[in-house]
């Protein structure tokens, strides 16, 4: 790929519909490189993005899912304790003369050593390493995450550092339910990625429910886009234009009706509060918004 455009021909071939800013964005971050960081709303395609530049650099993904609590140990190594207990008691059986200095070098030896995914994306190459949704991390594991970017290199104490010898593509995500430290960001590359525009929808729906008929994709994608324009606790994203044409399309559906659409608002709207403020639309008219765009 000589350009973004260049890439972005790769993404579609890998499933991926990226606009020009994702592209750009993902070009630079192969080019520099540098991590890039993807900040957006639930289900705008932030980890689709991952996958597909692994397929499109052949390279294997290694995903980091963040949550509340994690810590290093979890990110990172730990040792492989049932193991390295068998490997004790199997010295012990055998009555082998064994100093206590080179049993405890063999316990702590590499094979020993479970690689979670930050260690596994450093001793792996090609790799993709996605770190998703970091913003349900606390502010140490931030900091602890900044300072593995800074220079790919980790150092377990009974092991020495281990250094990547081709630091892996990084792809960090954020849904913004807080602000992550301006440290991290400048780290990265920074990229706020959009819903994507109506063709860029009906694409993204055809390519992933290609049993749905072309009005059907079209027709939810603009009833998608009416929803999202409402005041809702969580607007739709294309995961749920994809879940709706699935469920659409179970029910033998060619087009979208107002039954149709209100029976099955649950795979477009994951909230009661959202269902009850569609229901108080006038579904019929934004129907049939839908099908005159259709």
């Amino acid at each position: 790929m000589q350009d973004p455009a260049g890439l972005a021909r790769l993404l579609a071939d890998a499933g991926y519909f990226a606009d020009e800013g994702v592209a750009t964005a993902a070009y630079l971050a192969l080019a520099l490189p540098r991590p890039l960081f993807l900040e957006g709303e639930a289900g705008v395609g932030k980890t689709a993005l991952a996958h597909a530049l692994a397929t499109v650099v052949g390279a294997e993904l290694l995903r980091l899912q963040c949550y509340e609590g994690i810590d290093a140990s979890q990110a990172l190594y730990d040792w492989d304790f049932p193991r390295q207990l068998l490997h004790l008691r199997a010295a012990e059986s055998t009555h082998a003369s064994v100093d206590a200095e080179t049993l405890e070098a063999e316990v702590y030896s590499r094979r020993f050593l479970l690689a979670r995914p930050l260690l596994a994306a450093l001793e792996t190459s090609p790799a993709v390493l996605l770190v998703d949704e970091v913003d349900r991390a606390d502010d140490e594991f931030e900091a602890f995450l900044l300072e593995v970017l800074s220079d790919y290199t980790v150092t377990v104490p009974e092991l020495g550092t281990i250094r990547a010898e081709v630091p892996p593509i990084v792809v960090v995500t954020s849904n913004r339910t807080r602000e992550v430290h301006d440290a991290l960001k400048r780290r990265c590359l920074y990229h706020w990625v959009e819903h994507p525009d109506f063709d860029r929808e009906v694409a993204i729906v055809r390519q992933r429910v290609p049993e749905a008929s072309a009005l059907l994709a079209a027709q939810v994608a603009r009833a998608v886009g009416v929803l999202r324009g409402q005041d809702l606790l969580k607007p739709p994203g294309v995961a749920e234009s994809i879940d709706w044409t699935q469920a659409l399309v179970a029910l033998g559906a060619e087009r979208i009706d107002a039954g149709l659409a209100t029976a099955t608002l649950g795979a477009v709207l994951k909230y009661r509060e959202d269902q009850a403020h569609a229901k108080r639309l006038d579904v019929q008219q934004m129907i049939q918004t839908a099908i005159a765009g259709g």
